[in-house]
C-alpha cells in the first residue's frame, strides 16, 4: 500500500492520527496532516483505511501496489 496525503485539502480534523498514530501526524504550526510512512507496513494497513474513511476533507488516499 502507498498513502498519499494532501495537505491543501487537510482541514486539520486529526482522524487520520487517532486511527493510525504510527502512519500520521499533524504539524504544530497549522494542525495539518504530517505522513511519517508512505509505505506502511501489513499491520498498519487497516490503521490507514479507517483513516481514509474517517477524513471528513478527503485528503487521504491509500492506493494499493
Amino acid at each position: 500500500m502507498k498513502v498519499v496525503a494532501d495537505r491543501t485539502r487537510c482541514v486539520g480534523a486529526g482522524q487520520c492520527v487517532l486511527a493510525a498514530p504510527e502512519v500520521f501526524d499533524q504539524d504544530d504550526d497549522e494542525g495539518l496532516v504530517v505522513l511519517l510512512q508512505e509505505e506502511p507496513n501489513a499491520e498498519l494497513v487497516e490503521g490507514v483505511r479507517d483513516a481514509v474513511s474517517r477524513c471528513p476533507s478527503m485528503a487521504i488516499e491509500a492506493q494499493e501496489i
